[in-house]
């Protein structure tokens, strides 16, 4: 209702200034007109800039503040070619109308040329070092990303599309009390990555209305960003470096710092459980690797001494194969 009534009073104001002060001779009455006609134009684009995202906006006005800036060099640039007063504005007033018109409209149907992550991408010199990782929310909600980079070990500009914040939110809001704690879980972990001291987050607003899969949504940002991509997801992951998109995965990283073991050598594990196969036992290392020992059924809920056979490496982790030759 208040911005109705402040509406109504800046046409109400644009008006009187009309009629008491006609601009370009004109009566009082059509004075009022043209100060009326004036404020509903006012109004009208207030409303459709109050529609309009934050990207469109600034991408229009960056357009058109270039356009008039191009428009005014090269009328000036040209003028000086023209024989005669009339062509020489004639070409000036060609430039200042045409390019700001080409501006506006490369601002709003290019909006994400003028986001400032592109423009500094594209201005920054090469061999700085400096570079994107676009985290996906499976990632984020994992959280080891958080650990990996107070160690220092990733560095750079990490990146959070406000499409994935938006999925971290609906998450958190769901009615499901699991997703629920994921989603507030992943929040948290947002938090705690603009905190440290060794990267720095950037919330981009690069969206792409026309491609509704979130992981697609992904590799065009990082195609746009020339950006890795960081994410536990293997269809994601696999996609990616079918384009040819750096990926870091998480999970891959934990499997290649697993501790190395050997056959023949000897380790403590604790039997936790009954594996499948007669007299079998099974135990867990500290990082989840399963541990599956032979002669040791009888030895579960105790810490022993066995012998490493074999190590199995799967896609979904390690597996190593032992035997208790203790009794």
């Amino acid at each position: 209702m208040v911005i109705f009534i402040l509406r109504f009073i800046i046409i109400a104001l644009i008006s009187s200034i009309g009629y008491f002060y006609p601009p370009f001779k004109l009566s009082s009455f059509y004075g009022a007109i043209l100060g009326f006609i004036l404020g509903i134009l006012i109004i009208s684009l207030e409303v459709m800039i109050r529609r309009a995202q934050f990207k469109i906006i600034w991408g229009a006005s960056i357009g058109t503040f270039l356009g008039i800036f191009l428009g005014w060099l090269m009328g000036l640039i040209y003028q000086f070619i023209a024989r005669d007063y009339n062509t020489t504005y004639f070409i000036r007033i060609f430039f200042l109308l045409i390019m700001p018109y080409i501006g506006l409209l490369i601002g709003l149907s290019k909006s994400e040329w003028f986001d400032p992550l592109s423009m500094i991408r594209f201005f920054k010199e090469k061999g700085t070092g400096k570079s994107y990782k676009i985290l996906d929310t499976s990632v984020i909600i994992d959280g080891r990303i958080a650990d990996i980079c107070d160690t220092g070990f990733i560095e750079g500009d990490l990146v959070i599309p406000s499409f994935i914040l938006k999925e971290l939110q609906l998450i958190a809001d769901s009615s499901d009390s699991l997703k629920r704690q994921r989603g507030r879980r992943g929040l948290d972990i947002l938090q705690k990555l603009k905190k440290s001291s060794n990267v720095s987050v950037t919330i981009s607003d690069i969206d792409f209305p026309n491609i509704k899969e979130v992981d697609l949504k992904i590799i065009e940002l990082a195609k746009r960003l020339g950006a890795k991509i960081v994410t536990n997801d293997l269809n994601l992951n696999k996609i990616a470096q079918l384009q040819a998109i750096p990926v870091l995965n998480i999970n891959e990283l934990a499997n290649a710092l697993k501790p190395v073991v050997l056959p023949g050598e000897t380790m403590k594990v604790y039997i936790l459980k009954e594996g499948k196969e007669k007299d079998q036992g099974v135990a867990y290392l500290d990082d989840g690797t399963m541990v599956v020992v032979d002669n040791s059924r009888k030895k579960i809920g105790q810490n022993i001494e066995i012998t490493v056979t074999s190590v199995l490496q799967t896609t979904a982790g390690k597996m190593i194969f032992g035997r208790y030759d203790g009794d």
